[in-house]
């Protein structure tokens, strides 16, 4: 019987880590983290103490508190204190193999080790490691702690039961799990997002249009019916009552033209200074705490927007699990 969950461990404290931790703090659990940096630890309970304001705008569990976050000195000492792992450490594969052998040693055998990796194998993260049946991908979003999709994606040697069980714990801190079936590079949205991202990158490299051009064009386009049907249900309902194969033998010749270059661009020194000089100009002067806290806003009204809908008609944008949002 799998265990019950009551502490998460984090190992690297960053973006996606702080993330986890202000989740799963604002879920009631205690939180034993530890970062390698100097500075992790403020840097960490910074994070946390950013987040907050969003957590309790969508409501707390009972005993939820930044107070029951703890750090600790090593990845050995997290492991050997959580019910789960979450490892969110640089996109470097020797060193998410270290630290999973590290962690391995030191974890009870029915801990399950989890990574954030956003697109490695994870059969290779789980070679030579001890229990590596216990070794899974839980790849969030940023923010963590308010976006709910987590891919969760299982290597040659991971137990069924890992992936249902870690399922279900993520499930638990309100989140939306998606099993990636087979083991593929990227998975599944980041494949998808980096096509959208070499097309921004030759749209500048090639003049056509400034960052605040291309956000523009999602944000007040496509990326509004993507909070709540994504691409293939828009197109299906662009071919009108003939559906997807309508919509597929009118616009389909389509994509035989160049319109797309799916090759990334040369990132030159051109490029780079047009993407850091147009995203300076958008962010107009904020600091990066308080752009998050600007984006915090939008998402939670967004997702009560969509939990709204959902409840007037009856039909779901995600799984209507208590909690989600």
């Amino acid at each position: 019987m799998p265990r019950e969950i009551r502490t998460l461990g984090i190992v690297g404290g960053g973006v996606i880590g702080s993330g986890w931790a202000a989740r799963a703090l604002a879920r009631g659990l205690d939180v034993v983290a530890w970062d390698p940096s100097p500075n992790g630890e403020k840097a960490l309970r910074d994070a946390v103490a950013n987040a907050w304001p969003a957590l309790t705008r969508i409501g707390l569990a009972a005993g939820a508190s930044p107070e029951r976050l703890r750090v600790v000195g090593s990845a050995e000492a997290v492991a050997a204190a959580a019910d789960f792992v979450q490892e969110s450490a640089p996109e470097r594969i020797e060193l998410k193999r270290k630290l999973h052998h590290a962690m391995a040693e030191a974890a009870p055998a029915d801990v399950i080790l989890g990574s954030s990796s956003s697109g490695l194998l994870p059969s290779e993260i789980q070679e030579g490691a001890r229990h590596p049946e216990r070794i899974v991908i839980g790849h969030p979003f940023n923010p963590v702690y308010l976006l709910p999709l987590v891919e969760v994606v299982g290597g040659r040697q991971t137990a069924p039961e890992t992936i249902k069980t870690a399922s279900a714990f993520y499930a638990s801190l309100g989140m939306k799990p998606l099993h990636v079936r087979n083991e593929i590079d990227g998975y599944i949205a980041d494949r998808l997002l980096e096509a959208l991202w070499r097309e921004a990158l030759h749209l500048v490299a090639d003049g056509i249009a400034t960052t605040r051009e291309i956000d523009e064009a999602i944000c007040f386009g496509a990326g509004i019916r993507w909070a709540f049907m994504g691409t293939n249900l828009t197109y299906h309902l662009a071919g009108g009552e003939g559906g997807m194969r309508h919509m597929l033998e009118q616009f389909g010749p389509a994509l035989e033209l160049p319109w797309t270059k799916l090759v990334a661009p040369k990132l030159t020194d051109t490029l780079i200074d047009r993407m850091v000089e147009g995203t300076q100009e958008q962010a107009g002067g904020w600091p990066i705490k308080k752009i998050e806290r600007w984006r915090d806003e939008r998402i939670i009204r967004i997702l009560q927007a969509l939990e709204g809908a959902d409840r007037d008609t009856g039909h779901p944008t995600y799984d209507p699990r208590p909690g989600t949002f």
